[in-house]
């Protein structure tokens, strides 16, 4: 019986690493076991890491880039769907519409806030600086799912299914101040590590390409 237990406690271990079949339609972007079509920023490498199954952010500021072959990491009309877990106090963030940049922030496209408790204001899935959320819309310690849906010039994103900011680009848009290339049109993913006092993880990140 001890044997059996051992066992299925085991199997349930290693099932919980393995990365979750997409959804119907939706590409798998991360392979659940290593850095395999996503590329480190230069600025500080060490943020990033892989346990059990997930992306881990904790360290200096750093991104991590999308750059494998799915859609030959060019995105324009998408649903993206990422699982995320915060610790308490911790700031990340998911960007779309970006290029690599060996530092600083990400220039082009756009941030959705990946925060529940940290100090800023902003708060998960809001489009940082363009369209914030105030509200609390998850819970620290806890896996949800942050889904970013982007057609035309509207952009969408849920929390578990819940409906958080909705932000259509005017036809006269510029971007924000000291960052004009944040509009939309095409790129890729990236994944934020924004400071040592956070840790954020990552994982079942999946597209469905819509264009």
């Amino acid at each position: 019986m001890r044997t059996l237990v051992l066992f299925t406690l085991a199997a349930s271990l290693f099932a919980a690493d393995k990365p979750a079949k997409p959804e119907k339609g939706f590409k798998s972007l991360f392979n659940g076991k290593d850095f395999t079509g996503w590329t480190i920023a230069k600025e500080n490498e060490g943020t990033f890491s892989i346990k059990e199954g997930a992306i881990v952010a904790n360290g200096n500021r750093c991104h991590l880039y999308y750059t494998g072959p799915v859609n030959k990491h060019e995105f324009k009309d998408f649903e993206l769907k990422v699982d995320v877990m915060t610790q308490p106090k911790s700031n990340g963030g998911i960007y779309f519409h970006t290029a690599y940049q060996e530092k600083s922030w990400p220039s082009k496209g756009f941030e959705v806030q990946v925060n529940n408790t940290h100090g800023d204001w902003r708060k998960t899935a809001g489009l940082y600086a363009v369209e914030d959320n105030k509200d609390k819309v998850a819970e620290d310690g806890k896996w949800f799912t942050e889904h970013i849906v982007v057609k035309g010039n509207v952009v969408t994103t849920y929390v578990d299914g819940k409906k958080v900011i909705t932000w259509t680009q005017p036809s006269d848009w510029k971007g924000i101040k000291d960052t004009p290339d944040r509009v939309i049109g095409t790129g890729t993913f990236a994944l934020q590590g924004h400071d040592p006092g956070s840790t954020v993880m990552y994982k079942n990140i999946r597209v469905k390409p819509l264009k």
